[in-house]
């Protein structure tokens, strides 16, 4: 049986970015795709472009939210696919095979419960050139105590999980993709596969990559998410990680042709 790939994509205000994601998704191989996208009540244009695409989208939400993870838990909530993914609105897929690959790999691998890869950073000034790459491999389950986790945007889960182990937390502002990972990944210990290939391309400017004010707090909540879930821990651990980041400015990577 063909598993089903359910897609979420919340947005607000990103008129000047959304076809852009959207396309990517329509442009990708694999045949069954529920794409769920959640509008927070845009009031730029961001709506009007996503309905000219609506016979292309399984369901469009618009109503105002809590935040990103208010409207993330509202798309997997709606979505009735065997597996769940996330592609934000300022970011595209790296080539359009990506959910075939998905897809092959959960196939492939029966006893894994769920897989992650690459991303690369880009700029707005210059969206063909990786400015930093960050690669999952360098993930272990003991190394969350560092603030190091997989790609939350190249994580792609069965949705089993997400209805049993819970959703985004939305008590915090940037971190609770970390908190998710670590329930799924460290607590309960789910299976999971580092599949060793660029899978999205992001723009930077995100509340992750905002600059110091959001370090402080990303670093805050990630220490405060740590000490819930029992893991020890320190700010000299988690401000320690920054050296990784940049190796990976120097990491040589080109972006596929077609991008």
């Amino acid at each position: 049986m063909m598993l089903k790939i359910s897609l979420v994509t919340v947005v607000y205000n990103r008129a000047r970015t959304i076809e852009r994601t959207l396309q990517s998704v329509f442009a990708q191989s694999y045949p069954q795709i529920e794409y769920i996208v959640v509008d927070g009540a845009s009031t730029d244009g961001t709506l009007e472009i996503i309905q000219q695409y609506r016979s292309k989208i399984a369901c469009i939400l618009s109503e105002p939210d809590k935040g990103v993870y208010d409207a993330l838990n509202k798309g997997i909530c709606i979505a009735t696919g065997d597996i769940i993914g996330i592609l934000h609105a300022d970011d595209i897929f790296a080539h359009s095979d990506i959910l075939t690959q998905v897809a092959d790999t959960f196939n492939q691998n029966k006893l894994i419960d769920c897989i992650f890869g690459d991303v690369a950073f880009v700029r707005d000034t210059k969206p063909n050139k990786i400015f930093r790459y960050y690669s999952s491999s360098i993930f272990r389950p003991a190394r969350f105590k560092l603030g190091i986790m997989p790609a939350h945007p190249s994580f792609y889960c069965y949705k089993k999980y997400f209805d049993e182990l819970g959703l985004y937390r939305t008590d915090l502002e940037i971190t609770s993709d970390f908190d998710l990972l670590i329930r799924f990944l460290y607590k309960h210990q789910l299976r999971y596969l580092y599949l060793p290939q660029l899978m999205v391309i992001m723009n930077l400017g995100g509340k992750s990559t905002s600059g110091p004010a959001s370090t402080v707090k990303i670093n805050r909540e990630n220490r405060k998410v740590l000490k819930e879930n029992g893991i020890r821990s320190s700010y000299l651990y988690l401000y320690a990680r920054y050296f990784i980041k940049i190796r990976e400015l120097f990491i040589k990577k080109s972006l596929p042709q077609t991008y």
